[in-house]
């Protein structure tokens, strides 16, 4: 069998940080937060990494990124453009709309598809999961069961601004929804979520939640397309109700637990989460980076 493939989603804008948080210098010798990831699943056994990026920074991403890896990493990279597999019609009909947002997570995903012949971990580029996290998912990984590896919604929040994250409800080591919040925040020691209609929605500390760590076998990527295939039919039958809306993994995964497609298993992983969601949260991350290489866990040069 193929060893397992690592996944990495950089095709983000990056608006609430202000630039490209993905490619942004984090370690002491240029490494993005994406470098600590890659190195962590290679030593846990993954053989390649599929980089989805969009052909606007891809000269960008070559030089910040793929020269600093050079030959000690085998990768591939995948294109995430507006227009990818999305049908001529409904991406004229959505530019006349005026709709600026990108597809989504899911719709990423299928962007690479042809590329993904074995089983893999989905990952953000911007996001650090730490080693113990590419661990517990890596040992499971071979097996028919799609994985996730949620974190604690309080490790997860930036004191800047709100944030996005997929609330889980797990039962018998298994999730059995995921609810995706867009406007999740802290403030005088509550955690909650601002609904569209504007209700509050309280959470508590310790709610799992979804960072972006799946792991999945390549015979799920027909059902996604089935997925991505029915949000697409539901935005051109309604533009100006959806011209917003993005197709998520999580909100797929939702889907394909309700409709009994896949059972999906909750992993346990004694790892720390941290991330560069607002351009202020970049300091503590260098300093956690900092404290990690001072501490052994990586090299003062990961490459």
């Amino acid at each position: 069998m193929k060893g397992p493939i690592l996944v990495a989603l950089a095709a983000g804008m990056g608006s609430r940080y202000g630039g490209l948080k993905q490619m942004d210098r984090i370690g002491k010798n240029g490494e993005a937060l994406l470098d600590y990831s890659v190195y962590d699943a290679l030593r846990t056994g993954f053989e390649k990494v599929v980089f989805i990026i969009r052909h606007d920074i891809e000269k960008d991403f070559r030089e910040l990124v793929l020269a600093r890896m050079g030959s000690k990493v085998k990768w591939e990279l995948a294109f995430q453009d507006p227009d990818s597999l999305i049908p001529p019609d409904v991406f004229a009909a959505a530019q006349k709309a005026g709709r600026s947002k990108p597809w989504g997570t899911a719709h990423a995903l299928l962007c690479a598809a042809d590329k993904i012949d074995a089983p893999f971990t989905v990952i953000n580029a911007d996001d650090f999961y730490g080693r113990e996290a590419f661990a517990a998912i890596g040992k499971h990984l071979s097996g028919a069961e799609p994985l996730i590896v949620p974190y604690q919604l309080e490790k997860t929040l930036s004191p800047r601004g709100t944030v996005t994250r997929g609330v889980c409800e797990i039962k018998g080591g298994y999730l059995t929804s995921v609810d995706e919040l867009t406007a999740i925040e802290k403030k005088e020691g509550r955690i909650f979520n601002t609904n569209p209609d504007g209700s509050i929605r309280e959470l508590a500390p310790d709610t799992p939640v979804s960072m972006n760590f799946w792991g999945f076998p390549p015979d799920i990527l027909p059902e996604f397309k089935k997925y991505v295939d029915d949000f697409l039919n539901t935005f051109a039958s309604d533009m100006a109700g959806h011209i917003k809306s993005e197709c998520y993994i999580p909100t797929a995964a939702d889907h394909f637990i309700k409709h009994n497609i896949v059972r999906i298993r909750a992993l346990s992983a004694n790892s720390d989460w941290f991330g560069v969601t607002y351009r202020e949260d970049r300091e503590t991350a260098i300093k956690k980076i900092e404290a990690l290489t001072a501490s052994g866990v990586y090299p003062a040069s990961l490459w």
